[in-house]
This record gives structure tokens, sequence and C-alpha cells, in this order.
């Protein structure tokens, strides 16, 4: 197995990055009290963290396109057998909506129980976002699957687009024979660049960490939490039981190791997607991860994390049930069994096709209140704390993703 956490010098990186975010929040609690007084502190100390949080995040996004790409079409070409490559396609998918579903009624089950939205004085203000949201419609969302110009969809970072390319550039290498091989050696050549690549950009995780979390801490204090506790609770209550529960379970059941080791084999991933609030920008963290800590093969984790990181996002599914609850009891309207059975579908649909970044969830969250006959103006409401809200909801697709690839690992373990 190969060296179990990245080191920069002595201390593992995993070291360096908690640190970090100890100490961006720290930071940033208090350095929001100043920004209104000290001119040095919102003129160049602030400013200069933002740039330095944001160079971070594209130098991970940078890697992104040409990461998923070269890996996904690399490790389909390299099964040259289509059965078994639709066999391990449709376990995947499988794992997913089942995780997926199971998130969404514990989603349920939390805003019941906290029932956030109860005596909460609309604020005006916040609605004007849902003026500028357009609501998602569903035909829509399913005809986006599909790519009319690939480079299009890789310019604009359209993961779910540029998969499915991937799979058809990988599955046409497999039919194309001894030509499709020594195409599909090309990209598993570059895949190897970008893991390493990858490697140099997590070098500079710590201060991209501390400089993000300080900004935001900075930003938006502990003030705007005040009003929403609940409904922050419910979402991080959810996730909580979702990964230590459900995905525990799994591990134990299916892989037969301690959840120890698998959630101490992720904690760069979860601890980068938090802070990043993005699961597609995580994900060349996780897919590391997966070799390096948990011994996956190469082929199997190029091949379900992508994919899982697109269409596997558990906590979006609690978001989006925990959310149009909280807009019905905001709005003070009943909520029956017909309009939770159409939150459920709606929530199922819309965490398939949320992206993985920052405030996707946010976007979609306007489909499944209009699914659910609910006002589409409530996403005003969310969007004051869909910062806070969004930065635990991209730890599950993290997590979620490496178990579903440790039980596929025990199956289809000559995936190389």
């Amino acid at each position: 197995m190969r060296q179990i956490l990245y080191r920069t010098g002595r201390t593992p990186l995993l070291v360096k990055i908690s640190v970090g975010f100890v100490l961006g929040i720290i930071f940033g609690f208090i350095a929001a009290p100043m920004l209104g007084t000290s001119g040095v502190m919102s003129s160049y100390v602030m400013p200069f963290l933002d740039v330095v949080g944001k160079i971070f995040l594209r130098l991970l996004a940078m890697i992104i396109v040409p990461l998923v790409f070269s890996s996904l079409v690399s490790s389909v070409a390299g099964v040259e057998d289509t059965k078994m490559l639709g066999r391990i396609g449709a376990k995947t998918i499988a794992l997913y909506l089942i995780t997926t579903l199971t998130a969404i009624f514990i989603g349920l089950a939390a805003a019941h129980v906290i029932r956030p939205g109860n005596n909460i004085d609309i604020p005006a203000g916040l609605q004007a976002v849902a003026a500028a949201t357009k609501p998602v419609r569903f035909h829509d969302m399913i005809l986006d699957i599909f790519p009319s110009n690939p480079i299009t969809a890789m310019v604009n970072a359209n993961m779910i687009q540029i998969i499915v390319f991937a799979l058809f550039v990988g599955v046409a290498c497999i039919v194309a024979g001894d030509t499709g091989r020594k195409f599909a050696e090309f990209f598993g050549k570059a895949a190897d660049i970008m893991y390493s690549l990858t490697r140099i950009v997590m070098n500079f995780s710590p201060y991209g960490v501390f400089a993000l979390i300080a900004t935001t801490a900075a930003n938006f204090g502990l003030s705007i939490l005040v009003p929403f506790v609940k409904i922050i609770a419910a979402v991080y209550a959810g996730c909580f039981v979702h990964a230590v529960v459900v995905y525990s379970l799994m591990v134990m059941m299916f892989c037969r190791r301690s959840p120890f080791w698998f959630f101490r084999g992720i904690q760069e991933a979860a601890i980068t997607a938090f802070v990043t609030r993005s699961s597609s920008v995580t994900l060349p963290v996780t897919i590391a991860n997966v070799r390096e800590n948990l011994g996956v093969s190469d082929g199997l984790s190029s091949f379900v994390l992508p994919l899982g990181a697109t269409i596997n996002m558990d906590g979006t599914a609690i978001y989006q049930v925990v959310c149009a609850l909280f807009v019905a009891r905001a709005y003070n309207m009943e909520i029956t069994f017909s309009m939770q059975a159409a939150i459920v579908f709606a929530s199922l649909l819309a965490s398939v096709g949320t992206a993985g970044v920052p405030t996707a969830g946010l976007i979609m969250l306007t489909m499944v209140l209009a699914s659910a006959g609910l006002p589409v103006e409530g996403v005003g409401l969310v969007a004051g704390i869909d910062v806070i809200l969004s930065a635990v909801v991209f730890v599950l697709p993290d997590t979620g993703n490496v178990y579903a690839v440790g039980i596929l690992f025990g199956e289809f373990g000559a995936f190389d």
C-alpha cells in the first residue's frame, strides 16, 4: 500500500489542514467585529485572504476536468468486457440511489423532530434572491445530461456531461480493439500526471483552508445563525446520522472493516469538502485518499468516484427535504402526505441532478418547492444560510462515494 498520508516535511498534511481550519475559524470570529472599524482589516487583510482562498479553489478546479476525463476513459477502456462494465455501472447506480433514498427519509425525520420554520418571521429582503432564481424543469434536467458539444461541456466544467462523453469514449476504445487500447494508454498516462499534480496542489491546502474558513467566519459570523438554528440543526443532524450510522453499517457489513479505518482514510477529503463546499472540487483529493489510504484499485476508483460526485448527493437530498419543510412551516402551510411524497420524489431527482458546486443545491431547491406546491420565493429564506448548510452537505458525497467503492472493490477487485 502506498503512503497513508500526504506529508509536507515531517508533519502529516492532514494535521496542517486541521490546524489551518481551526485557526481560520478563530481568526474569522476575531476579525468579524473589526471589519467596520479597522481599515487595514477590511481593505488589506481580508481581501488578501479572499484572494488566497480563491487561488486554492481555482487550483483544485484546474485539475477536475482533465483528471475526471482521462481517468474515466482509461478505466472504462481497461475493463475490455462490456458486460462487466455494465454490472459495475448498474451496481454503482443502485447503491447510490438506495443511500440517497435513505438520506431523504433521514432528512424527513429530522425535519419532523426538530420542526424548523415554526414561529419564524420571513425576512422580506431575503426573498429578492428567489426573483433571480429560475425554477428548474425536469425535462430540461434530463436533456442536460447529454452534451451537444463536449468541448463546451469541458469549458463549462459540466461534470455530468463530461462523464457521459467519457463513458462513450471509453466504450468506443473497447470496440475499436488495438487502436482503442493505444488511445486509452495515452489517457492512462495523462491521469497519472494529474494525480501527481493533485499532490502538488494539496501542499498548498493548509493555507487555502485557513483563508477560506477565515473569510467565511468573518463575513457571516454567528449573527446569521440565530434565526435559523433549527434548520441548521436539522440539516447537520441528518448528515451526521447518515454518515455515522448508515455508512458505518455498510462499511462493517459489506467491506468488513472498521468505520474508524474508513473515516480516518478520507479525513483530508472530508475537510476539503467542508471548506470548499464542493464535491466536484474535492474529487481529486477523494480519489487520492481512496487509492493511497484505503488501497482501492485505480481503475475502480476512477470509474465510481467521478460518477458518485455527480449523482450521489446524499447531503443535498437531506438539504432539499429539510429546507422544503422549513419553507412550508415558515409560510404556515399544512404539511400533507401528498406534499411530503412530492418532496421525497423531487428531492431524489434534484439530488441526482445537482452539480457538486456551491449554491447548486439552492438552485435545485426551486424544483423541489415547485413540485410540492410550495412558494418558490421560499428559496430566499434559505439563501442567507446556504453557505452554512452546504458546508456539511458536500461532505456526504465524498464519504458515500468511498463506501460504494469499498463495497464494489470486494466483488470487482480485479478491475485495475
